[in-house]
């Protein structure tokens, strides 16, 4: 088996939190890590999250499609808080639910809940397929999201006749454009070997950035070739695709320490290839 190694390589992550522990795992591996922060803060809207709450309790939607375990976990405790978590409930099982990845349903079943669709493979798209026979012509989908817009999910509910609407218990407010700027940068300068996301959050806004101010086709060119797009799961590498990225790198499992290995491992086999 072909041993990790990061002698020389510079691997720039773009999660806040847990920098430090990432560049311990890099530096392990004879490598190089910079922190770019590009996420900004994220924070809970609750005053939305009680008009949706209540909207939902009064008219419940044919569809409530769950994409995250912390959205989910969310919705729920902000119902306990206002008071509002028996209604929510009786809400829920007048709807259908369908629920992305093993914290969601996780989730769910704290409340005794299950749900009618769930994806196979731990991504939107899997979500997806399992619903492909579900009519959704002129039903109503209400879609959580964790604070990043999906317009990609919503553009293929439309198309199979659905009227959906948001669902953002969380706020990301964009970060300072100077971290996200060099980082661009960077990844079309070949500064960086690799760059590690660890949110669909983080993909959105350095692929966003970089159509706004006409380097998306290089940052895309620069990921097909000398810099390596690392996602730390299905749900990050996914985002990746659907903003143009071809090659991405992700461990099987969704940890850390996971991707840092599976990085390692990336380069050392290039190297070898190249002896």
């Amino acid at each position: 088996m072909t041993a990790a190694r990061l002698e020389g390589k510079v691997i720039a992550v773009t999660g806040p939190r847990k920098a430090d522990d990432f560049g311990k795992l890099v530096a392990k591996f004879g490598g190089t890590a910079v922190s770019r922060p590009v996420q900004g803060q994220v924070y809970l809207d609750e005053t939305t999250i009680e008009e949706q709450l209540r909207a939902l309790i009064a008219h419940p939607a044919d569809w409530l499609l769950l994409t995250t375990g912390t959205g989910t976990e969310a919705l729920l405790e902000s119902a306990e808080r206002l008071g509002l978590l028996m209604a929510f409930l009786a809400a829920l099982g007048r709807m259908r639910i369908a629920a992305r990845g093993y914290k969601t349903v996780a989730a769910l079943r704290r409340f005794g809940l299950a749900p009618d669709a769930r994806d196979d493979d731990g991504t939107t798209a899997g979500l997806l397929r399992a619903m492909e026979h579900c009519d959704l012509a002129g039903r109503r989908v209400a879609l959580q999201l964790y604070g990043d817009p999906a317009p990609r999910i919503i553009s293929e509910l439309e198309a199979r006749g659905a009227v959906c609407e948001e669902l953002l218990p969380y706020r990301h407010l964009p970060p300072e454009d100077g971290d996200v700027g060099r980082l661009v940068d960077e990844i079309v300068g070949g500064e960086v070997d690799a760059v590690a996301f660890t949110s669909t959050a983080q993909v959105r806004c350095v692929m966003g950035w970089a159509a706004e101010r006409g380097k998306l086709e290089a940052v895309r060119e620069a990921f097909a070739g000398r810099v390596l797009a690392a996602a730390v799961g299905k749900l990050s590498a996914e985002a990746l695709h659907e903003e143009g990225v071809e090659r991405v790198l992700f461990p099987e499992e969704e940890r850390m320490g996971s991707m840092v290995v599976a990085i390692g491992k990336f380069f050392a086999v290039s190297e070898e290839d190249v002896a």
